[in-house]
């Protein structure tokens, strides 16, 4: 990143909940998108849901209509595979309770995912297979000392038509069960501020629907937070969901489309 690039202001968006509801795009997004781009503004995704490769992340941008590179994408993934590879030992065995997009972040950064014990540490993120047999493993090596790792704490993700139960819930069963609290690597948590710091420079705003993660990055970071209304945050909290804060946030949309003037508005070149 050149000098001159990390002056320029870059825009944080979340996905789940900006640019789609699970499969589903939100289509006023994606044109915000390109007026921000437009605009001279840079563009980053940083996500929480840590279940999918970077490759298929950005697939799945492309697919929307949504230019992006791997080097555009943080997920809650890299950030726990940034924070383990940091403090434990090149090649280390890690439990996976999580997606194949964690087993890709740790391999990636020299450590060995695993779905067995024993393992130096456990990471539990968002994945829809989650069952009884593992909750019983996860917990069991956590109980016989391994670190754990929690790759964010959120509660629920928006999907078409209402939530899913997010990583944070899972994480929550594994803490019950193992009688331990997990370390936090994805929004709002040091890790991934660390991370959206290094690759992204000093300058920006975070755009997200939740503001006890985003609002929070956004908060850690020193910079503006940008609230869309178009995943689990609403006037009045919906069940699983969060209010908007009150004093509100500096930019609120019903979506990144409705979201982008301001932002072109505040940050964008002349």
């Amino acid at each position: 990143m050149t000098a001159d690039t990390a002056a320029r202001p870059v825009v944080c968006c979340d996905l789940d909940g900006v640019l789609w509801r699970g499969d589903d795009p939100i289509p006023a997004a994606i044109g915000g998108v390109a007026a921000l781009r437009a605009a001279g503004l840079r563009i980053a995704f940083v996500s929480n849901n840590s279940s999918h490769p970077i490759p298929d992340v950005v697939a799945k941008l492309t697919r929307l209509g949504v230019q992006a590179s791997p080097d555009e994408v943080i997920t809650s993934a890299t950030a726990a595979a940034a924070h383990l590879a940091a403090s434990v030992a090149r090649g280390a065995r890690v439990l996976v309770c999580a997606g194949v997009g964690v087993e890709e972040a740790l391999a990636q950064v020299g450590l060995t995912p695993v779905r067995e014990p024993p393992a130096a540490a456990v990471v539990v993120g968002f994945h829809r297979s989650f069952d009884f047999d593992e909750l019983d493993r996860a917990s069991r090596v956590v109980r016989e000392g391994a670190r754990f790792i929690a790759t964010n704490l959120d509660a629920t993700y928006p999907v078409p038509g209402g939530m899913l139960p997010g990583s944070g819930s899972i994480a929550a069963a594994v803490a019950t069960a193992s009688g331990c609290s997990p370390e936090v690597a994805g929004k709002p948590a040091a890790p991934m501020v660390t991370l959206v710091r290094q690759r992204f420079g000093t300058t920006g705003v975070v755009v997200g629907d939740r503001p006890s993660s985003d609002g929070a990055l956004a908060a850690a970071l020193g910079w503006p937070f940008a609230l869309v209304l178009s995943g689990v945050t609403g006037p009045v909290a919906p069940p699983g969901g969060e209010a908007v804060p009150d004093p509100a946030p500096p930019f609120v949309g019903t979506d990144l489309g409705a979201l982008a003037p301001q932002l072109v508005a505040a940050f964008g070149r002349a």
